[in-house]
């Protein structure tokens, strides 16, 4: 179940809201404030969840099942062990199973494939369907055996374990939620169901949405044409290498910023904060501090559960860049089974290196407009392979950025009949509509580079604050109201979240 569809909009989100703040008064005997009633909704939201995932597919409502009470097992075994060794098997053994499951739904087939290619021969090898999810929701539970493991106590309730990792808001694409900032926000759900919250929530959710099918959908469409010719032979030149790069640029800004979004805003209609994923990144003067604003729960799960375990920075520089370039790399490959994706992450780790290379050997400090636009080209030519299909697709791109397969100007169609829209067409690909090229792009930065995002603009943090009050005014209403309303139009166009294939 995708957020931007009607289904969930106006079915399953208000029907899991009134049931779950409500339905308690249809069990004789249980008040509203109880422990009983507060255990009633967690084990309500938790099935709830469990429909959620199983929307898309349901057969795979029981890999996750499993993978929650293999995992919750394991860790109560680790607290029961009574010695270090057993713990650290204990711990082994958990990771292994995770990594395994993640290893053969996301990377079987691709290192089947190459071990294909090196030995000349077809290995016979059906790839599977992968889970939607598993990437984030493997992450959150190693995160928790290795917290238990160093010997971190805590809740031990099977059901709030379960629904800290089928929370449906963040369960498909992130964040990547640690134990510590949701489960003891189950203690007290019904305290949490204020108007405050519901509006806030339903706010940047109406924004979220926006940005989702407004914006990223329709900066796909300047993207997709060019970058799906691409992967087919086709050589884009200059201009329409560009155009697709930046697209794209846009596009997954958006796409990810509004799941970010969407999700916050309905943990929040359930009284739940959720941590803050997404931060302005383009607005970043260094790459370094691009990582700190883009996918800040990865960003911190990588530093705090592979960076520092593998040295981090105390072990000299050599090793400090060692770590940096391979944990980037594994960053990058967590994405996807792809050579692409670890390219991706290698770049991104050698701009990282460079960044701290710079910083301590030169003792130049570039001025903010250089040092902010240098970081942008570089985040915008390293999309280029997490777009592309494969290797050949980002060698051809890269070749029309440079210039290496010619520059033309488009063919320019002009239409006769006032209701008809202008295209452009480029010489061997299909036309893309002109006024999405020349609205989204222009319009697409200057949101991200010059205004405030949904979070700042709500004032929304973690942590429970009343400043956002300040922000419900008659405009403010009427503003969230149209994005809305004009988000509702464009649903019949549904598409898939960036993330959700990762």
């Amino acid at each position: 179940m995708l957020f931007n569809s009607y289904e969930f909009i106006f079915v399953f989100l208000p029907v899991v809201y009134v049931l779950c703040n409500y339905g308690i008064n249809f069990f004789p005997g249980v008040a509203q404030g109880t422990s009983k009633g507060n255990e009633i909704r967690v084990k309500f939201l938790f099935a709830s969840s469990l429909v959620f995932y199983g929307w898309w597919f349901w057969k795979y409502i029981f890999i996750i099942l499993a993978s929650i009470i293999i995992n919750f097992y394991v860790s109560n075994r680790m607290n029961r062990a009574g010695s270090a060794r057993r713990n650290k098997i204990y711990l082994i053994l958990g990771v292994a199973f995770n990594l395994s499951l993640l290893g053969y739904f996301k990377y079987s087939y691709f290192f089947v494939e190459n071990i294909s290619e090196i030995l000349g021969k077809e290995i016979s090898f059906e790839k599977v369907i992968l889970p939607i999810g598993i990437s984030f929701f493997t992450f959150q539970q190693i995160a928790w055996l290795v917290d238990r493991y160093k010997g971190e106590k805590g809740e031990h309730s099977f059901w709030r374990y379960g629904l800290f990792v089928t929370f449906f808001p963040q369960l498909i694409a992130g964040p990547i939620v640690h134990h510590r900032q949701l489960i003891p926000q189950f203690e007290q759900l019904a305290d949490k169901r204020t108007w405050q919250n519901l509006y806030l929530g339903t706010s940047i959710f109406a924004l979220g949405l926006f940005k989702k099918v407004i914006i990223a959908d329709s900066a796909a469409l300047i993207s997709s044409p060019i970058f799906d010719a691409a992967a087919v032979g086709y050589q884009p030149d200059f201009v329409q290498a560009w155009v697709a790069t930046l697209g794209y640029t846009l596009q997954i800004y958006f796409d990810f910023s509004a799941y970010s979004d969407m999700a916050v805003g309905i943990g929040l209609i359930f009284g739940m904060r959720l941590p803050i994923n997404f931060a302005s990144p383009y607005k970043s003067t260094s790459i370094i501090e691009f990582w700190q604003r883009w996918h800040i729960t990865l960003s911190a799960f990588l530093r705090d559960y592979l960076y520092i375990p593998l040295g981090g920075n105390r072990a000299g520089r050599t090793r400090q860049f060692g770590n940096i370039l391979l944990t980037m790399a594994l960053g990058g490959f967590w994405h996807g089974a792809s050579w692409n994706f670890l390219l991706w992450g290698v770049m991104h780790g050698l701009f990282i290196i460079a960044n701290h290379v710079w910083r301590l050997q030169v003792s130049l400090i570039l001025p903010r407009w250089l040092a902010f636009g240098s970081t942008l080209l570089v985040v915008i030519v390293a999309w280029v392979p997490f777009r592309s299909a494969d290797i050949g697709t980002t060698i051809s791109m890269y070749q029309g950025m440079l210039g290496m397969n010619g520059a033309s100007l488009p063919i320019w169609l002009s239409s006769t009949m006032l209701n008809d829209l202008p295209f452009l067409k480029f010489d061997g690909l299909g036309p893309i509509n002109l006024w999405v090229v020349v609205t989204i792009l222009p319009v697409g930065f200057i949101i991200s580079l010059l205004m405030p995002n949904n979070i700042d603009y709500h004032r929304y943090s973690p942590e429970y604050s009343e400043n956002f009050e300040n922000r419900i005014n008659i405009w403010s209403v009427l503003f969230v109201r149209f994005c809305f309303s004009i988000s509702l139009l464009k649903l019949n166009d549904v598409s898939e979240f960036l993330y959700f294939q990762f």
